[in-house]
């Protein structure tokens, strides 16, 4: 089976990593002809895929592939890849699956309740608001063509290099504390597992296609999640920092608009997947025990 993926990221790139065996032939996409020639190799295919151009042999790879993932946010205009290739995608004879990574965004704010894949989205930004309507086309190009399309909707992501034990070497981790305050998150090693999850039971099951959340068991105040890194480190906690004082990015400010606790019974009971790191403590400890931080 030959797998696409448009969009070589720190998630999708982990996916490629742990199950590149799995593949005959895996190709991915980058926005640049410099990042795509530093990709060649290793049983990679990179293609240049962006505003400023994709390479023609990249319409040959979707219309070979048995697998597709997309980690490609849409733009102004909508889903950049839909735009580009959902009429060769949907014409992909041995297409078996595609996976879609979108972001729980997609719910909006609910005052710190429990959302599942029931609740109706009702995204705040604008991002977000996009993400919807991707997952919309994606979801629709999949029951037209006959193609089982999972939407992925993940948390906030961490994992090496990118984890609150990095922040606390470099220093730049604060304690932002906003009252009620929670997030689901998830490490990029379960998403990596949860995709082939996922894979897996669209190959079993090619009526499974649906919405799925991967977000760990607990969601957490962000301030906790600090305090445990710290404590791993053997360092001072840092302060509480009020939220209402606190310096932040137009981005990072609109996080904090949107408060709820996001259930995955769902990524346990349909994909039938088990988390390696259940909370945020066990992935800090196993990544402090890697090397992170120091």
């Amino acid at each position: 089976m030959n797998l696409v993926v448009f969009g070589h990221g720190y998630s999708a790139a982990r996916f490629v990593a742990l199950n590149r065996a799995r593949f005959s032939a895996v190709s991915v996409t980058t926005r640049s002809a410099e990042r795509a020639s530093a990709l060649q190799g290793g049983g990679l295919s990179a293609r240049r895929f962006g505003p400023d151009g994709t390479d023609p042999g990249l319409a040959d790879d979707v219309a070979a592939a048995g697998a597709i993932l997309v980690s490609v946010p849409p733009d102004a205009q909508g889903d950049p890849v839909l735009r580009s290739f959902g009429e060769a995608i949907a014409a992909a004879r041995g297409l078996r699956w595609i996976g879609y990574l979108s972001t729980v965004g997609v719910y909006g704010d609910h005052a710190g309740a429990w959302v599942d894949e029931t609740t109706p989205c009702r995204p705040v930004s604008e991002r977000s608001v996009r993400r919807v309507e991707a997952e919309e086309g994606w979801l629709a190009l999949g029951r037209e063509a006959g193609i089982p399309v999972h939407v992925l909707r993940l948390g906030g992501i961490y994992g090496p290099g990118q984890n609150a034990l990095v922040n606390l070497r470099d220093g730049t981790a604060r304690r932002i504390v906003k009252a009620g305050q929670v997030f689901s998150r998830i490490h990029v090693d379960d998403i990596a597992g949860a995709t082939a999850a996922s894979l897996d039971l669209a190959l079993a099951r090619p009526d499974q296609a649906g919405v799925c959340n991967v977000v760990d068991d607990e969601p957490a105040p962000p301030q906790d999640v600090v305090e445990y890194a710290a404590r791993l480190m053997g360092l001072p906690v840092p302060p509480d920092l009020p939220f209402e004082t606190a310096t932040l990015s137009p981005m990072a400010r609109s996080f904090y608009g949107e408060n709820k606790r996001v259930a995955n019974r769902r990524l346990h009971e349909v994909l039938g997947y088990a988390l390696l790191y259940p909370t945020y403590r066990e992935a800090l400890r196993a990544l402090w025990e890697a090397g992170e931080g120091r």
